[in-house]
């Protein structure tokens, strides 16, 4: 479980950083191209998202008995995630590229299930 809090906070933390400092550069990469209300809200996601870095970083070291509503609170956050990607990679919003942010959120939805409800 470590590990895989570690491996979040990685991700979580270098896209929280390249959404707050490079909104526009780093949407692009998919093809999703912000104005002023976008860049906002960007920024904003990118907080959050630095925010649930430090929270996977600093709980590395817990238990699944100590962590388990920090787990369970963030497996829901991913999923939702993950299906939000999915929905908007379908609708073709994102080049190919997306199907990326797809993959990433359906990784990290699943070891969080893992490790909240799988692993003793």
């Amino acid at each position: 479980m470590k590990g895989f809090l570690v491996f979040k906070s990685i991700i979580s933390l270098i896209d929280g950083i390249a959404l707050v400092v490079v909104p526009i550069a780093y949407m692009n990469l998919v093809e999703l191209y912000l104005g002023d209300t976008g860049i906002l809200m960007a920024r904003f996601f990118g907080a959050l998202l630095i925010g649930v870095g430090l929270i996977c970083w600093f709980s590395r070291g817990g238990t699944r008995k100590t962590v388990g509503g920090t787990l369970l609170a963030l497996f829901v956050a991913d999923t939702l995630g993950f299906l939000i990607a999915l929905k908007g990679q379908l609708a073709g919003l994102m080049n190919a590229l997306g199907w990326v942010i797809v993959a990433i959120w359906l990784i990290l939805a699943l070891g969080l299930a893992y490790f909240r409800f799988l692993k003793t």
